[in-house]
C-alpha cells in the first residue's frame, strides 16, 4: 500500500473518478492550502499559487470560451467534470444558459453521433461513469452490479438512474451504444438543475445492438455488433436489468429515456406500479408542453374549450403530450373525457389520423384516431390544416421545416381574431419544424411560441423589441419530478402527480415574465423553480396517500394546518423550504469542500491541517 493510500485510508478501487490518489486534492486543486499540501505530501508537485475558487472558475470559463466548436466545449466540460466534480458544477451553475445547450441539446446529439470516436478523450482511462450493459451479459447483471458497487465510495449508492438502449436517440434516430451521451447529459441537468447528488446518479445504456448499419460497419463502435433483438428477448432481458437494479437499489428512481416508441410504451406500462420509475419521453414530454400550453391559453384570446389542437407527429413523445393536455381540460375545465379528447387530431407519415384510413394503426395511436370525419382522408398536412382549421399547431415529428411558410402563414389567417400557437418541439435544431423568427415572421409577430430546442431572441424590424422564444425543454419538470420522488419515494408515479408539475410550472412564472407575455420562466432561475415544482410534487404524493417518507407527510400536514390558522411562526411553506435544504450545492470555498469530500473529513491529519493553514489564511 502507498503512503497515500495509508494516509486517505482509500485503496485503489476506491480513489476518486479522476483516479488521483487523493480525492480532496484532485478536487480542490490549486486552491489546496499549504498546510494541506504538506500533510498530504503534495509539497513541490503542485505550483506554488494558492487560490479560491472563484479563480478557478474563471480560468476553467476562458478555456471553455477558447474552444471553436461546440463538440470541443463538449468534450472539455466532460472531462472537466470526470476530474473536478466541484468545479465543473460551479462552472456550470453561474453560466446555465451558455452551457445548457453544450452539455445537452443540441450538442449531445452530435455527441452522441460521434460517441465511440470520442469516448476515450472524455474521461481519464480509469473513470468509471455509468454502467454499458451489453445484451450478451444480461445473464450477468449481478457481476455488473457489484462492479459498480466497488467503484463508488461507501454511502454513495446510487438514487437516481437515467437508462436507455439507444433506439430513438433525439430525433436521430437508433444510435445503439453510442446513446449513452445521453443518459450523462439528463444526469448533469438533474443535478444543474435540482440539486441532485451527482455522486448518487448513475447512467446506464442497454447495449443490445443496433439497427444502424453504419455503426456496425464502423471499426471504432464500441457497442457489440449485432442487430437489435425481437420484442421477446428485449423484454426478457430488459425487464432482467431493471429487476436486479431495482432490487439491489430499492429506492432508487428510474428515468427510461429515448426507447423506441413500442418499447417505451411496454416498459413504462410495465413497471410503472412495480417500482419508482418515469419515461421523460411520454411523461416529462408532456408536462413541460403543459406548462407552456396552460400560459399561452391565457393569453390566446378565446376560450380553452375552443381550441382545436393538431399534432404533427404519433411517437410516444406526441401521443404523451397529448394525453397529459386531455387531463388539463378534464381536471382543469371539468369536460368528460371524450369530449376533451375530440379537441386533438394526429397527422404522422399517413397523414390525419383516422380509424377508417385503411390501415393498421399502432396501440398507442388508437386512443386519438377520429370517428367523425365522416369519410374525409387528408394526405398531408396542408390539407388537415384546411380541415381542421386548428388553434394550435403543435409539431413532435423530427421533420425539419415541416412547419413550413405556406402553414405559418395559414395558421395566422386562421386564428385573425386570436392569437395562434405554434410548438415546433423536435429536437435537435436540425429537426425542429420552424424556427422562432420563422414563427414570428409568418404571423406577423403574435405568435405564442414554444420550442424542444433553444432558438435567439427575435427583434421585430419595425419596432426594435426583442422577443424571448419559449423552450419546452423537458429540463423545467424532469429534475423536479426526479427529486420530488427521491424525496418522498411514492410507492409510484401518478398522472396527477406529473399535472401538479405542470400547473406548478405555469404559475411560477414572476411578474416581469408574464408581463413579458413568456410562457415560461427564464432559464436562470431553474434552480428556484425545481424547488417549487418539486414541493408540488411532493404535496400531490401525499394527497394521494403515495408518498412513503413520513417527514413529508407530516411537513404537508402541517404546512396545510399553517394555511387553515395561520398560528405564530408559520408560513405555509414547510415542503418547500425542507427541498431547498435537500439539494446539493457545489462548495463554495476548500473549508466546505473539505466538509463533504468523502474519507478525507474525518482523517486526523487532513483536519488538523486545514484548520491550521485556515487559521493562517491559506
Amino acid at each position: 500500500m502507498t503512503p497515500s493510500e495509508t494516509d486517505s485510508g482509500t485503496s485503489s478501487a476506491k480513489r476518486s473518478r479522476s483516479g488521483s490518489p487523493d480525492p480532496l486534492a484532485s478536487t480542490a486543486g490549486t486552491a489546496l492550502p499549504y498546510a494541506t499540501r504538506t500533510a498530504l505530501h503534495l509539497k513541490g508537485l503542485v505550483p506554488s499559487g494558492v487560490e479560491d475558487f472563484g479563480m478557478q472558475e474563471q480560468r476553467a470559463l476562458e478555456q471553455l470560451n477558447m474552444k471553436s466548436t461546440n463538440m470541443e466545449k463538449y468534450m472539455f466540460l466532460s472531462w472537466l467534470r470526470t476530474t473536478n466534480l466541484n468545479l465543473f458544477y460551479r462552472l456550470v451553475l453561474h453560466n446555465l444558459k451558455q452551457i445548457a445547450p453544450v452539455i445537452y441539446t443540441p450538442t449531445v446529439g452530435q455527441a452522441c453521433q460521434e460517441y465511440s470516436h470520442i469516448y476515450p478523450f472524455l474521461a481519464p482511462p480509469n473513470a468509471v461513469d455509468g454502467l454499458y450493459i451489453p445484451l450478451t451479459e444480461v445473464d450477468n447483471i449481478a457481476e455488473i452490479i457489484e462492479n459498480y458497487r466497488e467503484s463508488i465510495a461507501e454511502g454513495d449508492e446510487p438514487e437516481i438512474t437515467v437508462i436507455t438502449d439507444g433506439s430513438r436517440i433525439l430525433g436521430l434516430g437508433d444510435l445503439g451504444m453510442n446513446g449513452m451521451g445521453i443518459p450523462v447529459g439528463k444526469l448533469q441537468l438533474y443535478v444543474a438543475a435540482a440539486g441532485l447528488n451527482p455522486d448518487r446518479c448513475l447512467p446506464i445504456v442497454l447495449d443490445f445492438g443496433t439497427n444502424t448499419e453504419r455503426y456496425l460497419e464502423d471499426p471504432l463502435y464500441l457497442g457489440i455488433r449485432q442487430h437489435r433483438p425481437a420484442d421477446t428477448e428485449f423484454y426478457e432481458a430488459a425487464n432482467k436489468v431493471i429487476d436486479a437494479l431495482h432490487k439491489a437499489f430499492p429506492n432508487m428512481f428510474i428515468q427510461f429515456e429515448d426507447f423506441s416508441t413500442d418499447h417505451a410504451f411496454g416498459l413504462l406500462d410495465h413497471w410503472r406500479r412495480r417500482t419508482l420509475c418515469f419515461n421523460d419521453d411520454i411523461q416529462g414530454t408532456g408536462c413541460v408542453v403543459l406548462g407552456g400550453f396552460i400560459s399561452a391559453v391565457q393569453q390566446a384570446g378565446i376560450p380553452p374549450t375552443s381550441q382545436r389542437i393538431l399534432f404533427v407527429g404519433a411517437g410516444s413523445a406526441g401521443v404523451g403530450v397529448a394525453k397529459q393536455l386531455v387531463d388539463y381540460f378534464v381536471i382543469e375545465h371539468e369536460m368528460p373525457e371524450d369530449e376533451a379528447k375530440a379537441i386533438f387530431w394526429f397527422v404522422d407519415s399517413r397523414g390525419m389520423i383516422t380509424a377508417d384510413r385503411g390501415d393498421k394503426l399502432a396501440d398507442h395511436k388508437v386512443y386519438f384516431a377520429r370517428h367523425d370525419n365522416n369519410g374525409v382522408q387528408c394526405k398531408t398536412l396542408e390539407d388537415t390544416v384546411e380541415y381542421v382549421k386548428p388553434t394550435a399547431l403543435i409539431g413532435l415529428s423530427t421533420i425539419h421545416k415541416a412547419f413550413d411558410e405556406k402553414i405559418l402563414k395559414r395558421m395566422n389567417e386562421i386564428n385573425r381574431d386570436s392569437r395562434p400557437i405554434i410548438f415546433p418541439l423536435s429536437n435537435p435544431e436540425t429537426k425542429a419544424e420552424c424556427s422562432f423568427e420563422e414563427a414570428m415572421r409568418c404571423t406577423d409577430n403574435r405568435v405564442l411560441f414554444a420550442s424542444g430546442t433553444a432558438f435567439p431572441e427575435y427583434t421585430i424590424p419595425e419596432t426594435g423589441e426583442e422577443r424571448v422564444p419559449g423552450q419546452g425543454n423537458n429540463m423545467y419538470v424532469f429534475p423536479a419530478i426526479g427529486l420530488g420522488a427521491v424525496l418522498c419515494k411514492p410507492q409510484w408515479i401518478t398522472d396527477t402527480m406529473i399535472y401538479a408539475v405542470a400547473k406548478a410550472l405555469a404559475n411560477s412564472r414572476n411578474s416581469e415574465e408574464i408581463e413579458r407575455n413568456e410562457l415560461y420562466p427564464r432559464i436562470e432561475r431553474i434552480r428556484e423553480v425545481s424547488a417549487s415544482l418539486a414541493a408540488a410534487f411532493i404535496r400531490q404524493a401525499v394527497r394521494e396517500g403515495l408518498a412513503q417518507d413520513s417527514e413529508y407527510r407530516d411537513l404537508v400536514a402541517r404546512d396545510g394546518e399553517c394555511q387553515g390558522s395561520a398560528p405564530d411562526g408559520c408560513h405555509g411553506e414547510l415542503v418547500l423550504d425542507a427541498v431547498k435544504k435537500r439539494m446539493w450545492h457545489p462548495a463554495e470555498n476548500f473549508e466546505q469542500l473539505r466538509e463533504c469530500c468523502p474519507h478525507h473529513h474525518h482523517h486526523p491529519k487532513v483536519a488538523s491541517s486545514s484548520a491550521e493553514g485556515s487559521q493562517h489564511g491559506l
